[in-house]
């Protein structure tokens, strides 16, 4: 039996908190440091009681593009599976859009941006969350 398709996905918010990782995977996610140049960090009001009660908080971060190169949003990058990607999917409003990105360690990973932000530098997204 093949091993399950593993993805890359950087995490600069709520995803990264243990309680979290446990409502939404069932298990903590062990990851390691990274950055995404060329972004910054705003806040939105999150209204979706369900992703209320499993971060603790209404005020989540959103990564916007940056047009100054000395920005960069620091983060941690986790290997998932296919159906916890699909997890994190549901588990992000609407204000977010999976898109790959490139990190500054040269890893292809998918991260969670503004709906309005610019496309990633290869064009790849996944579904509208």
């Amino acid at each position: 039996m093949a091993a399950p398709m593993r993805h890359q996905l950087f995490s600069y918010g709520t995803l990264q908190f243990p309680e979290v990782q446990l409502a939404r995977f069932g298990r903590p996610l062990e990851g390691a440091p990274d950055a995404l140049p060329g972004f910054r960090i705003t806040y939105i009001r999150i209204t979706d009681p369900e992703v209320i009660a499993a971060s603790g908080t209404d005020r989540h971060p959103l990564l916007v593009a940056s047009s100054d190169e000395a920005d960069a949003v620091e983060g941690t990058v986790f290997s998932i599976t296919d159906e916890e990607l699909a997890s994190a999917d549901d588990y992000e409003v609407d204000d977010y859009a999976r898109t790959r990105v490139l990190l500054r360690s040269g890893t292809k990973a998918w991260a969670y941006l503004g709906a309005q932000a610019a496309p990633a530098a290869d064009g790849e997204s996944g579904p509208a969350a």
